[in-house]
Formats: C-alpha cells, structure tokens, sequence
C-alpha cells in the first residue's frame, strides 16, 4: 500500500485504489490561482478502470455516490472555475452541483437546486467555465454537494479532468434585511483573508461574527460595535478546506460558507 493525502474537505477513490498503490485524485502544481489544483485521472486497477472521482463532502467509494456534501445556506446562480479535460475513450466526465434542505416535516431531505453540465471535446490548457445553478423552490438550502468526475459509466485509463479556482456566484445574504444593510464577505474562496463589510442599521447593538470549521470548532471570533463595519479575517494559518461564518445580532443568527483554497 501507498500513502496519499484527500484534499481538504472531499471525498475520493484513493481510500480504495490505494490497495494497489493507484491514485486518481492528486494534487498538482502550479495552480492557475494558488500553489496547486485538483487532478483527476481514470485509471487501470486489477479489478477495473477507476473513475477519477471527487466529492465536496463525503464519498462511497464501492458504490461510487456521495454520502454528503458540506453546510451550505444561500441561492448561488452558477458555480464557476477552471478546468482541463480529456478522454482516452468516449466516456465524457461531468460536474454536478446538487442543493438540499431538510424537511422537517417528512423527514425527509430535499433536492431544491441543482446545475450540472456533461464535458465535450477537449480542454488542453486552462479554459475558464460556469455551469448554470437552478432552483425549484423559494427556499435557501442547508446543504450543498459537487460531484466531478473525469470519465462518465464507462471509464477508460488515462481520462482526466483537472480543476481550480472554484467558487460560487453568491445571492447577497439576508441578513442585511434584519440588521446589516450593504453586508458583503470577499473575496470568496481566499487564500489571504476575508473581508467582512457593511453597516449596522442599529449601531447600540453590537454584531458577532463567528467562525466555525466542518468539525464545528470555533477558529474565529469578535464581537463588532459600529454603524460601519469592517472586518478582516485572517485566514493565511487555516487549513485549507470550507468553513461557516455566523453573524448574530439581536437574536437573528445568519449563517454565510465560506472556503479556504
């Protein structure tokens, strides 16, 4: 057995091609926005081709199908990035992006956006991409899942899909109908910091700004009492991967992803 190393808050197929020293999800330099980018490649093992798969969350690697995705609440219009892709057969990959909400009710969870695209032809040199985000309902999500894939059902060796620079084209958030009035976090992801801005509609009233990993842990906290707010977070020290940013005030809590690349 080899060793390998998952990028930071996805699933992939290494727990199980690592058996027979095979990876299909490596990272690779440099990056077209950072230090590295994602690279997913088909490859041969003794019991098949091995989709190169990666999942935003959780991944069944026997049955090849997301377990779960990561915390997400607001309406995005497309998921954008960078991307190479090529196919040694006629099996093409796909991104896909995937929105879901609780049903308290039924307990039950539901499908209430989604975006997806099939590749086609080649990309050979970093070709920027946006797929198109749709949703059924009025509702904001809880929970988001992206699925990438370098080949499709059939997967033939050497197929890839590499990908950077990933981020969300995000709705404005809510909260500043409550609170906060021209509320804005950028850029988002980041590699540096993230910059919290906007103004307190009700200035004797002081805004919390809390930020949590996916295990929950609180890496960031401080409390903010003005009618202009601006609040540099440093994230320089921080794993890469997704994090929660809560902003409380006057017990009205939103919550705002965020990603660290």
């Amino acid at each position: 057995m080899g060793s390998y190393s998952n990028p930071t808050g996805w699933g992939t197929m290494n727990n199980l091609t690592t058996l027979a020293s095979v990876y299909t999800a490596e990272k690779a330099t440099p990056g077209t926005a950072g230090a590295s980018y994602l690279k997913l490649t088909s490859k041969t093992t003794s019991a098949g081709v091995a989709n190169g798969i990666a999942v935003s969350g959780k991944l069944d690697s026997m049955t090849q199908q997301p377990i779960s995705g990561f915390p997400f609440n607001n309406r995005p219009t497309k998921l954008t990035g960078k991307w190479q892709h090529m196919i040694a057969g006629s099996s093409q990959g796909s991104i896909t992006i995937t929105f879901s909400k609780w049903n308290t009710s039924m307990n039950t969870r539901d499908v209430i956006g989604t975006g997806s695209v099939t590749l086609s032809g080649m990309a050979m040199s970093w070709a920027a991409f946006n797929i198109p985000i749709t949703f059924s309902t009025s509702d904001f999500p809880d929970s988001c899942i992206i699925v990438m894939k370098a080949s499709g059902a059939a997967p033939t060796d050497q197929d890839y899909l590499w990908v950077d620079d990933l981020a969300f084209d995000v709705a404005p958030l809510a909260l500043h109908d409550i609170v906060l009035s021209n509320l804005s976090v950028s850029p988002n992801p980041s590699n540096s910091n993230w910059v919290i801005s906007g103004i307190n509609k009700f200035t004797d009233k002081s805004v919390k700004f809390t930020l949590v990993n996916t295990a929950g842990q609180v890496v960031f906290m401080q409390g903010v009492k003005s009618d202009n707010i601006y609040l540099p977070i440093d994230n320089s020290n921080l794993p890469v991967g997704n994090y929660l940013l809560q902003i409380s005030c006057d017990g009205t809590t939103q919550t705002v992803s965020l990603s660290k690349y």
